[in-house]
């Protein structure tokens, strides 16, 4: 067996998202042959890569095939977050992907959402922070346990910087970090839409594969902020399966896909799905109708990420401040599971086949 047998062998493997073989892609490092043992790396594009398995056994199945049928293959996984940034901005330059999580209307569970993909994302090995931009609801701070705590501010220049907590490997920064729980934050849209900026540009948020940011509901101010401010990924659309949602995502929708926005939904999650109740395990009931948020996603042509059951657990974890991802309910956990990584497949696929990721000039 030589390198080139190897790399011949390999270059038969297509990596499913991308449609380019591993060795084209430059995937393949650190090829060692010692008799009949190979070992060699795989570099993916995102660690919560959900076909690793299949790349895996492709290239097992490619070296016996095509090299040696005896030979003993040895495979490690590593991973580079692919990013489509190009923009010359200093704004969160250490951050490869922005990921808005948004929806139409509250009540949805569009916090909780965002707060366990984050925890999901960091569980397979992602670097990942979570900015809460829902300045009038703050969420975070309960959802994380973080309640009463204050980020730290270090000099930069003529101004200090805020140094964001972290929390379950988590980068945090929230406004209700900064501000009195027991306040109300009566803000104009102005003043919310510095809030957010503040949050963007004063915050050290170091190197990340992800930043999750968590958006208030609706389409407005802060929305049009964010997209002018640093440069989005894509969005996540969570809603639940009833029509009265389903009509306000169907606008949050329209929103990021007007010619002058133009910010990529990279999937939706449909949440509250069913309730299984814990003594009946097996049954589902579909408090708020069924498959909406499928259908839907149907109708736009754009990915479902997942089906979150209503259970109690989740909501029992998020007002505890450990969410459902840290817990040992494993049929929730796998929900969220296979949302972050089709999440993240969605993202590698924007990434390598779409438009430069770049801040939105939009005058609305």
């Amino acid at each position: 067996m030589t390198e080139s047998d190897i790399l011949k062998a390999l270059s038969n493997v297509i990596e499913p998202d991308l449609g380019k073989d591993l060795v084209t892609l430059n995937m393949v490092k650190d090829i060692v042959i010692e008799g009949d043992k190979v070992s060699f790396t795989v570099v993916l594009t995102t660690p919560a890569c959900p076909l690793k398995d299949m790349i895996g056994n492709a290239c097992l199945n490619a070296v016996h095939l095509m090299v040696n049928k005896n030979a003993d293959v040895h495979i490690k996984f590593t991973a580079n977050t692919n990013s489509n940034r190009r923009d010359k901005s200093t704004v969160l330059p250490g951050v490869k992907n922005i990921i808005a999580v948004v929806s139409g209307k509250g009540g949805v569970g569009k916090s909780t959402v965002a707060a366990n993909l984050a925890l999901a994302l960091a569980e397979g090995g992602a670097s990942v922070g979570l900015m809460d931009a829902d300045i009038y609801g703050p969420s975070v701070p309960i959802m994380f346990g973080v309640r009463g705590e204050r980020p730290l501010m270090k000099p930069n220049g003529d101004k200090g910087i805020i140094i964001p907590l972290e929390k379950f490997g988590i980068k945090l920064m929230s406004i209700g970090l900064l501000v009195d729980e027991k306040q109300a934050v009566v803000w104009r849209g102005p003043m919310a839409s510095s809030a957010i900026r503040q949050f963007i540009t004063d915050v050290e948020w170091g190197e990340l594969d992800y930043l999750v940011i968590d958006m208030p509901p609706g389409t407005g101010d802060i929305h049009l902020t964010l997209v002018q401010t640093v440069p989005v990924t894509g969005v996540v659309v969570v809603t639940t399966p009833q029509p009265v949602a389903l009509a306000d995502a169907k606008k949050a929708i329209a929103m990021f896909g007007q010619a002058q926005i133009k910010v990529p939904v990279i999937g939706i999650v449909e949440n509250m799905s069913w309730f299984t109740p814990a003594e009946l395990p097996e049954n589902r009931y579909y408090i708020f109708g069924k498959e909406g948020g499928k259908k839907m996603a149907e109708e736009f042509d754009i990915p479902l990420l997942g089906q979150i059951p209503l259970v109690q657990s989740i909501r029992e974890g998020g007002d505890t401040g450990i969410p459902i991802m840290l817990s040992d309910d494993a049929i929730t956990q796998k929900a969220f599971w296979h949302v972050a990584g089709n999440a993240a497949r969605s993202i590698a696929m924007r990434n390598a086949n779409m438009d430069t990721t770049k801040i939105v000039e939009v005058v609305v």
